[in-house]
C-alpha cells in the first residue's frame, strides 16, 4: 500500500514550524521593544545625573574665578561676595529647573511605557490566544486532510488491486483462447 500521506503531513508541519516562527518573532519584537524602553529611561536618568554635574562644575569654576578675583585685586572681597550670591542663586535656580523638567519627562516618559507594556501585553495575550485557535484549527484541518487522502489511497488501492485482478482474469482468458485456437 502506498503512503500517500506523507507528503501532505510534511506540509502542515512546515507550515506549523513557520507560524510557531513568526509568533516568536513577533513575541521577541515586542520584548525588545520593552527592553529598549528601559534601556532608554536607564540612559536618561543617567543623562540628568551628568548634566547635574556638569552644571554644578561650572558653578564651582565660577567660584575658583572669583576665589581668585578675590586674592589678586585689592578690595574685591565685597564685590565678588555680592556676586558669588547672585551666581549661587543662579545656578541653584537653575538646577531646581533641570531637576523639575527631568522630573516630569521622566515621570511621562515612564508612564508612556507602563501604558506601552499594559497595551504589548494585552496584544500578546490576544495574539496568543489567537495562535492557540490558529494551531487548532490548522490541526483539524490537518487531521482531516490526512484522513480524506488515506480514504482516497484506498480508494486507489483497491482500484489498482480489481485493476490487477481484471488484467490476470484478460491475460488467463487470452492464454485459453489462444490454446482453443491452438488445439
Amino acid at each position: 500500500m502506498t503512503d500517500y500521506t506523507t507528503p501532505i503531513e510534511a506540509t502542515f508541519e512546515l507550515q506549523r514550524q513557520a507560524v510557531e516562527g513568526s509568533h516568536q518573532a513577533l513575541q521577541q519584537s515586542v520584548e525588545f521593544q520593552q527592553r529598549l524602553n528601559e534601556a532608554t529611561l536607564d540612559s536618561l536618568e543617567a543623562t540628568e545625573s551628568t548634566q547635574r554635574k556638569v552644571v554644578e562644575l561650572q558653578q564651582e569654576a565660577f567660584h575658583t574665578v572669583l576665589d581668585a578675583w578675590e586674592a589678586n585685586i585689592p578690595g574685591a572681597a565685597g564685590a565678588t561676595d555680592e556676586l558669588r550670591e547672585l551666581v549661587d542663586e543662579s545656578y541653584d535656580e537653575l538646577l531646581e529647573t533641570h531637576s523639575d523638567a527631568f522630573d516630569t519627562f521622566l515621570t511621562e516618559y515612564e508612564g508612556g511605557i507602563d501604558t506601552q507594556s499594559e497595551l504589548s501585553d494585552e496584544f500578546l495575550a490576544a495574539l496568543e490566544e489567537q495562535y492557540d485557535l490558529l494551531l487548532d484549527a490548522h490541526e483539524e484541518i490537518e487531521t482531516q486532510s490526512v484522513e480524506a487522502t488515506a480514504q482516497v489511497g484506498e480508494q486507489v488501492d483497491e482500484l489498482q488491486d480489481q485493476i490487477e485482478d481484471v488484467q490476470a482474469q484478460i491475460r488467463d482468458v487470452s492464454e485459453q483462447a489462444a490454446d482453443a485456437i491452438e488445439a
